[in-house]
């Protein structure tokens, strides 16, 4: 029987590419990009900028991501992680409600939303096998539509000059970019994810070369094929129609081959996209509080690092991290979509957290820094300053795009690191234990 502590090496490169992929092309991509035009005042050129400007961020940021400190665990296992994993379940349920003509308004959608969620996690929990071919197979599925587009978009923006107008006449306009803080920080969802695939470390084959060749193809394949997908969609519609567009996928996909059957046949794609996103998610999500319990932090280690023997899954982990999903999938709902709670609970969750997500990066390049003397001048040090100056960057643009939001978001964020921080372990004991015990 395997060590209560330990998760098999059962997964190759292949595996780790497509949750790179996988899990950072989801929703973003269909229900952003209209954000990012409207942002950029209908400018293409910045809009493209935008997508490899954030792309280029990722792509520094996740090659020379290193040792996740406590802090960081449990800010990933607790707010990151979840918050994205129910923001997935809440995209996938409105666009299966969008598919079947059901009101996504109603309570329908929220209960398909948790549906999805469970489901994904009974998935991930009992066969993590299955779950991982899932993740391959919803990869390749999801990158069907966007290389259509793509390919067929731009031979007909080519030959029909729609696409050489939408790069040319809002540039030599000058209208564009005044909004550009906002659209990154807009745009950044659509890249999110990424980090997710360094959950499954433990369970890598021969992880130390397999994870950042991962890191590094999956973030290049995500950038060419949302610029792709981008540059395809001035083939079929003007960045007016795109702006003024309240279904850009749908509305692109009828353009392009004139028949309304194809808005229904790319919704399936984008569902299937969403459900493979939220499954990469999940895998990961599910693994987060087992990393910090592994290493005997956080609360009730001795529970949280339990791995079942017959599904080598840490089960206990997954029912917690299952919680804090549906606790955000909740402010998600009643906060900033139905406005039922007060304003301090009521900010956008699936693109605010991006602030503490890159402000953590921050110590962590200075740490490699520090400590990697074995690596070449350029990996210790040009890379990673180069990193710390994106993730400045990215912080700058959430604060500036969101203002007060932004201080309700950190105001709650201190508040839920302090309560972690109680459960940081030293010499076996936390936090917690050690001020009981000078009470008494």
């Amino acid at each position: 029987m395997m060590n209560d502590q330990s998760l098999h090496k059962k997964y190759g490169l292949i595996t780790a590419i497509c949750m790179v992929v996988g899990t950072v092309i989801g929703s973003g991509i269909f229900f952003k990009a209209g954000k990012v035009l409207e942002y950029n005042n209908g400018n293409m050129a910045w809009s493209l900028l935008t997508v490899a400007a954030v792309g280029l961020i990722m792509l520094v940021c996740a090659y020379v991501f290193s040792l996740l400190a406590y802090a960081v665990g449990w800010f990933m296992s607790v707010i990151y992680y979840p918050v994205l994993t129910a923001c997935l379940a809440w995209v996938s349920a409105q666009y299966t409600c969008t598919l079947f003509g059901w009101n996504p308004a109603s309570d329908v959608h929220l209960a398909l939303a948790a549906f999805y969620l469970i489901l994904s996690y009974a998935i991930n929990t009992l066969s993590p096998r299955i779950a991982g071919k899932i993740q391959i197979s919803a990869t390749v599925i999801k990158l069907i539509p966007l290389g259509i587009m793509a390919l067929i978009g731009t031979v007909v923006g080519l030959c029909n000059g729609m696409t050489v107008d939408a790069l040319t006449k809002q540039a030599a306009a000058g209208g564009g970019g005044s909004g550009i803080f906002g659209a990154i920080t807009a745009f950044a969802f659509a890249y999110e994810g990424w980090i997710v695939s360094t959950t499954i470390n433990a369970e890598l084959r021969d992880a130390k070369k397999m994870l950042p060749r991962a890191l590094v193809i999956g973030s290049l394949v995500v950038i060419g094929v949302y610029m792709a997908y981008f540059l395809g969609m001035t083939g079929v519609l003007s960045t007016e129609d795109m702006m003024a567009s309240d279904n850009l996928p749908r509305d692109t996909f009828v353009s392009l081959f004139g028949h309304p059957v194809f808005g229904t046949i790319v919704y399936v794609f984008v569902v299937i996209s969403c459900l493979g996103t939220l499954n990469g998610l999940v895998l990961g999500c599910s693994r987060g509080l087992y990393s910090l319990a592994a290493r005997g932090q956080g609360p009730a280690p001795h529970m949280l690092a339990h791995v079942d023997p017959v599904t080598d899954m840490p089960n206990n982990s997954a029912i917690a991290s299952l919680f804090f999903c549906g606790m955000w999938l909740l402010q998600w709902e009643l906060g900033f979509i139905q406005k039922l709670l007060p304003p301090f609970l009521a900010w956008e969750n699936d693109e605010l957290p991006i602030i503490t997500l890159y402000l953590v990066y921050i110590p962590i390049f200075l740490v490699l820094m520090a400590r990697a003397k074995d690596l070449d001048p350029v990996r210790r040090f040009v890379l990673p300053a180069l990193a710390i100056v994106a993730c400045l960057f990215m912080i700058y643009c959430a604060v500036a795009a969101y203002r007060i939001e932004a201080l309700y978001y950190l105001i709650l964020f201190v508040l839920i690191m302090a309560v972690g921080m109680l459960f940081y372990r030293k010499d076996g004991k936390s936090l917690l234990a050690r001020l009981g015990k000078r009470k008494k």
